[in-house]
């Protein structure tokens, strides 16, 4: 973070990627919205009223003055609560998937003011692409390109309050990063990121000390090249040579009883 605002609220200075893992969103038409809500972590956030996939189609629908429906269903691979934005992406995926279905072109809605409206994640998953995010989430530029590379996703299932986190966070804020425009290979990109920081991790690890026990966990593990905590936490992240080697080192962890996904650091999620 490079400051926070008189109103309370945190200025970013954040590198986003999307590899190929998420939630999946499935729509119908119907007379009137609902959302159901199963996968692996479904019973963790349930079919609430306040639920985000239900908050995006309601402001949708009511920025284009529509009284149009859709049945909903969301299969939650993610965990919740976790630093990863699966909610953000799911957010946005719904106003993507809404528009397509109800016909509404970009002279009807603004889906990135709509996004917005969200959350400070949602804007940047609209396109998934690598970006730079600043301010409180609406400056959003393309990433530096990113070489080929494994990454692992650790998460030691303890949800982190992110206004927590924030609460906790004390001391000087970081400069803005200089990045190059991108990296030619995984260790180089390594290096540069290894001179940074994410200024939550320290609070959040003070708040759930299991993140620090996961942190541990990938950065001593074989071919590990950078770990680091994911946004607010509690997940984590470690980048690896390669996908295989990605793979195998979740592999090793999963007798710890975490959720876990290795796999390539790829430049685009499909979003179709």
């Amino acid at each position: 973070m490079t400051g926070r605002r008189a109103d309370g609220y945190h200025l970013l200075d954040s590198l986003a990627v999307f590899p190929q893992v998420g939630d999946e969103l499935r729509a119908w038409p119907a007379p009137a919205l609902s959302l159901a809500v199963e996968g692996p972590f479904g019973a963790a956030i349930g079919e609430s009223a306040d639920n985000l996939v239900l908050r995006a189609a309601r402001a949708l629908a009511g920025q284009a003055g529509i009284g149009m429906g859709a049945r909903l269903l969301l299969t939650k691979n993610l965990p919740v609560a976790s630093g990863i934005g699966g909610g953000s992406a799911d957010a946005a995926a719904t106003l993507r998937l809404l528009a397509r279905m109800w016909k509404l072109g970009p002279t009807v809605v603004d889906l990135s003011a709509a996004a917005f409206a969200l959350g400070a994640d949602v804007p940047v998953c609209l396109d998934s692409r690598t970006a730079r995010m600043g301010g409180v989430g609406e400056s959003i530029e393309p990433g530096p390109l990113l070489p080929p590379a494994g990454i692992v996703l650790i998460n030691p299932g303890e949800p982190v309050a992110t206004a927590e986190v924030f609460a906790a966070r004390h001391g000087a804020f970081s400069a803005t990063a200089d990045l190059p425009d991108g990296w030619h290979d995984v260790a180089t990109m390594a290096a540069d990121l290894r001179a940074l920081r994410n200024d939550l991790q320290a609070p959040a690890i003070a708040l759930c000390p299991a993140i620090g026990t996961a942190l541990a966990a990938l950065a001593t593990s074989p071919d590990c090249l950078l770990a680091r905590m994911s946004g607010s936490g509690a997940t984590c992240f470690g980048l690896f040579p390669t996908p295989e080697a990605a793979r195998q080192a979740v592999e090793r962890m999963r007798t710890l009883g975490w959720w876990g996904w290795g796999g390539a650091l790829t430049e685009r999620l499909g979003v179709e």
